[in-house]
């Protein structure tokens, strides 16, 4: 398991509406990055790799979405559906993984990056208006919903550098079994799955007040 590219924003205006200027656009560099905390989403330093850029701050960022990580085999799936080539960091990604379960991960499971780097899955990503205009396919967000796909969300357990190579180790895995794949069909397709989610630690705060809404709690 290893991180394959490390991805940083490409500043790029988007054709969704009322979006302007948006980071989605992400491409490999060639030098570690460091990788910390961002803090509260709106006020802090937005995304956890320096150098990167977020600028929908009301969506994006914030430390239970300090990095954004997908896999290179469901870009090789989503490749072979769509009949077009993918690039690591074409769906926002921070990090493209090789031999990494990222669907399969466990909701606060740790991995251990490198030499310091620790991070912890928190959720799916939900797709957007601004990656559905990105992708100019149409119904990209049912679609890349309804596939269960979404690569993961990772909050900074311990800071550090990263770069394409390092490997990836989950040195600790909760007992709760609630995947990433799981919480995100629950979230998106599934609501009937939505009220074991309020029992799962590491769950982000601001999610598990969004499900007791949902669920009229």
């Amino acid at each position: 398991m290893r991180i394959l590219s490390v991805n940083l924003a490409v500043p790029e205006m988007s054709t969704a509406k009322r979006v302007g200027m948006t980071g989605i656009n992400k491409r490999p560099v060639d030098h570690p990055v460091a990788v910390r905390a961002p803090w509260p989403k709106r006020t802090g330093l937005h995304s956890g790799l320096a150098g990167d850029r977020i600028f929908d701050i009301d969506h994006h960022g914030g430390d239970d979405q300090a990095v954004y990580a997908y896999a290179r085999e469901d870009y090789d799936w989503w490749e072979d559906e769509l009949g077009r080539d993918l690039p690591g960091g074409l769906f926002g990604d921070n990090l493209t993984t090789v031999g990494v379960d990222v669907n399969g991960a466990v909701i606060g499971e740790k991995w251990r990056i490198g030499d310091d780097l620790v991070l912890a899955p928190t959720f799916g990503r939900i797709p957007c208006a601004t990656f559905q205009a990105k992708m100019a396919e149409p119904h990209w967000v049912k679609r890349f919903a309804r596939e269960n796909r979404p690569g993961a969300y990772l909050r900074v357990v311990a800071p550090g550098e990263v770069r394409a190579g390092d490997s990836v180790v989950v040195v600790d895995r909760p007992d709760h079994g609630v995947t990433i794949g799981h919480a995100f069909r629950a979230w998106m397709t599934e609501p009937s799955l939505l009220p074991a989610l309020l029992e799962v630690g590491g769950l982000p705060d601001d999610l598990r007040v969004s499900i007791g809404q949902r669920l009229g709690r």
